[in-house]
């Protein structure tokens, strides 16, 4: 149980470590090059869930998220 906990813990900062990191670094983007970070970022959260946290899939979703972001905001 104790290995569960550390384990939690450890993905718990390392995912706000990760997000303030993100902060930083989405201060300078462009609206387009926003919705293509926020794309990659739900659609890896996405396809992790679904896969039940496989690598293949939180990768997968974070291409399929960062693609549907890129094209959101594209002009017609």
């Amino acid at each position: 149980m104790k290995n569960q906990y550390t384990l939690t813990r450890i993905t718990v900062l390392t995912a706000m470590t990760l997000s303030a990191i993100s902060l930083v670094a989405y201060a300078g983007m462009t609206q387009h090059e926003k919705n293509t970070a926020i794309g990659a970022g739900v659609g890896a959260i996405g396809g992790s869930i679904l896969t039940g946290g496989s690598t293949a899939g939180t990768l997968g979703g974070a291409a399929i998220g960062g693609v549907i972001g890129h094209e959101l905001d594209k002009k017609k």
